[in-house]
């Protein structure tokens, strides 16, 4: 059981990682919070948005639309591997999901099979979009890359857990595909040898 880093201390943990942090508006006081809690905090989920274009895709994740309301995460990581602070609290990313999803994520062990939407991870997940059309086709810059990987071991580095709190949002919800382009596997282990 985590409870939420405040904001500063998130800005200041992606800096202290090396990330080129970008502050878009008052992000630290733009979330969902009046629909439910935020925290206690269990693990860094990664996304991508199905956009390109560095403007569209940070107001997109900035004010969500018509059927979802902003933030939808909390930082966008953009192809120059910028990330773009433009919510904190609660917000609009994880979605229903399955709680034994969130028990292995928890105890940090080999995730199961995502099978179930039974659970609100939006209070537990630290969420990042991604910009990339999701077509298994556009490329992922490395500076893109380097950025998840950044993100994904500050909030690690913070809370003392291991690349195991890591999760794609393919691995949360059933049906979903992202982020498509490279494995969780694969960033889970980058983020393993950043921690190191």
């Amino acid at each position: 059981m985590a409870s939420p880093m405040s904001a500063g201390t998130f800005l200041r943990a992606l800096k202290a990682e090396g990330v080129t942090v970008v502050e878009v508006g008052d992000w630290q006081h733009h979330n969902r919070n009046e629909k439910g809690p935020w925290g206690p905090v269990h693990g860094v989920m990664i996304h991508h948005t199905v956009t390109s274009g560095t403007a569209k895709t940070v107001t997109l994740c900035r004010d969500g639309h018509e059927d979802l309301p902003g933030p939808l995460c909390h930082g966008v990581i953009t192809k120059d591997g910028k990330v773009h602070l433009v919510g904190y609290g609660r917000a609009n990313h994880a979605g229903l999901g399955d709680d034994d999803v969130l028990r292995a994520v928890i105890a940090e062990k080999a995730l199961p099979p995502e099978n179930e939407s039974n659970t609100d991870g939006n209070p537990h997940f630290y969420g990042f979009e991604c910009e990339n059309l999701g077509d298994g086709k556009d490329p992922w810059p490395q500076a893109q890359l380097e950025a998840i990987e950044q993100v994904a071991a500050a909030v690690c580095r913070h809370h003392g857990w291991t690349e195991r709190s890591v999760i794609g949002h393919l691995e949360w919800q059933p049906g979903k595909v992202d982020p498509r382009g490279f494995t969780m596997a694969w960033m889970r282990g980058r983020v393993r040898d950043r921690l190191k």
